[in-house]
C-alpha cells in the first residue's frame, strides 16, 4: 500500500459531505476514481456502489466492502430568525456537537452555544438535548435560509479536516469512519488492475446507509450474490484513559482487528471457524500483526451481509479508530497498511483457500 497516497486520497474523500443517505457526492467522487482501474462500474437507484475486476483464472466471486456514509443530523425545522433545528442520522453525540462547525448541505454553519456569561450553574453541567440544539448559517429570516438552498431534510456535518500528529503515523479527523476503508478498497483495485494474476472475480462495493441500519450492504449483497465477502470498517478502541480498564483490548498501532464477535445477539455477527481461520492463516503467513475482538456494543455491514440469500460465507477486516462518531475520530496509518497486506493476500490467493466447508474434515 502507498502510505502517503492513501493519506492524500483519505483527505480528499473524507472531506467531502455524505450523510446517510446523503452520499450521493463520496459516491460520485470514488466512481470516478473506480473507473479509471476497474472493468465495470454501477450506481444502484440506493446508491450503492459496485466496482468489478476480473482475474485472469476461474475462481470465486468475492465481495469486499466499505461504507460511504458518516455520522451526521438533517434539519428539521427552520425559525423564522433563520436558525435551524436538527435531528441525528447516525451516532451523533450532543455533548460533541456544542460549539462546533458544521457544513449545511454545502454551506458553513456553527452549532449555537449560550454564552458562558448567561449560564446558569446548573446549565454549565448539562449537555442540552438534541431538540434544544440549533444551527446558525448566518441567516436573519427563514426565507433567505430557502433562498440558500437549505430545507428540511438537507444534510448537516462536521467540517473537521483530515491532519497529520508530530507523529506521521497517525492521523485525525471527521469521517475516517469509514471513508478510510474506501481508500483502502480503491488502493486494492488499484493494484489488482496493474497485476490480474489473481483466480475469480472481485466486487468492490461502496455501500451506503451503514449508520442507520445498515441498509445498503442488505441490497448490495443480495445484488451481488458473492461465493465470499469481506466486510472492511473501523471500530471503537479502548486505549485512553477513560476506557483502558473497559475489559476491551483493543488498541490502535497494534495491526487490524479481526472481530470473532460484533453487535448485539439479535443484531451482530459471529464469524464462522472457518473464516477466522482463513484471515488469521494469512495473517501469519504475512508476518501481519492483529487483534482479535469480541465488540458487542459495536457492528459492521458484516451482520447484514452474512443473512443475505442463503447465507454468506464472510469476514471482516477492521481498524480501530479512537474517540468513535466524533470530529477527531484517530487512527494509525502502518494498521491500514498491515490490513492491507493481508486483504490483498486474502483477495489473491482464492486457488488456495482449500475447504471451507463448515463440517471439520474427516481424521
Amino acid at each position: 500500500m502507498n502510505t502517503e497516497l492513501f493519506y492524500e486520497q483519505l483527505k480528499e474523500i473524507a472531506a467531502i459531505q455524505g450523510t446517510p443517505g446523503q452520499e450521493m457526492h463520496v459516491v460520485k467522487a470514488l466512481a470516478d476514481r473506480f473507473r479509471m482501474v476497474a472493468d465495470e462500474v454501477e450506481v444502484d437507484h440506493m446508491g450503492n456502489l459496485y466496482a468489478v475486476i476480473e482475474g485472469t483464472k476461474p475462481g470465486p466471486k468475492m465481495m469486499v466492502s466499505a461504507h460511504s456514509d458518516e455520522i451526521g443530523c438533517v434539519v428539521r425545522d427552520i425559525d423564522d430568525r433563520g436558525f435551524l433545528k436538527v435531528e441525528r442520522t447516525g451516532g451523533v453525540i450532543e455533548s460533541l456537537l456544542i460549539g462546533r462547525k458544521v457544513n449545511v448541505n454545502g454551506h458553513f454553519g456553527v452549532v449555537g452555544v449560550k454564552a458562558g456569561h448567561l449560564q446558569t450553574a446548573e446549565e454549565r453541567g448539562k449537555v442540552p438535548a438534541m431538540g434544544e440544539l440549533y444551527v446558525d448559517v448566518g441567516a436573519v429570516s427563514r426565507e433567505e435560509v430557502t433562498e440558500m438552498g437549505i430545507e428540511v431534510g438537507s444534510p448537516v456535518s462536521y467540517i473537521s479536516a483530515i491532519e497529520k500528529f508530530t507523529n506521521e503515523n497517525l492521523i485525525c479527523g471527521k469521517a475516517v469512519d469509514n471513508r478510510s476503508c474506501c481508500v483502502l478498497l480503491l488502493q486494492l483495485f488499484e493494484e489488482l488492475s496493474r497485476n490480474r494474476h489473481f483466480a475469480g472475480t472481485v466486487v468492490g462495493v461502496v455501500a451506503v446507509q451503514e449508520e442507520v441500519g445498515l441498509r445498503g450492504a442488505k441490497v448490495a449483497t443480495y445484488n451481488v450474490n458473492p461465493d465470499f465477502a469481506i466486510v472492511l470498517d473501523t471500530i471503537p478502541c479502548a486505549d485512553t484513559p477513560d476506557s483502558v480498564n473497559s475489559g476491551y483490548p483493543v488498541a490502535i498501532g497494534n495491526g487490524p482487528v479481526i472481530p470473532a464477535l460484533a453487535g448485539g445477539a439479535v443484531r451482530g455477527n459471529l464469524m464462522s471457524p472457518q473464516v477466522k481461520k482463513l484471515l488469521t492463516r494469512y495473517a501469519k503467513e504475512q508476518d501481519v500483526p492483529y487483534q482479535m475482538a469480541v465488540m458487542s456494543g459495536a457492528t459492521t455491514d458484516l451482520a447484514a451481509v452474512h443473512l443475505e440469500r442463503e447465507g454468506v460465507l464472510a469476514g471482516a477486516i477492521t481498524f480501530a479508530r479512537r474517540y468513535s462518531h466524533s470530529p477527531v475520530e484517530v487512527a494509525d496509518l502502518r494498521d491500514f497498511e498491515a490490513g492491507y497486506r493481508l486483504l490483498k493476500r486474502v483477495v489473491t490467493d482464492a486457488e488456495n483457500w482449500g475447504d471451507l466447508g463448515f463440517l471439520p474434515e474427516e481424521a
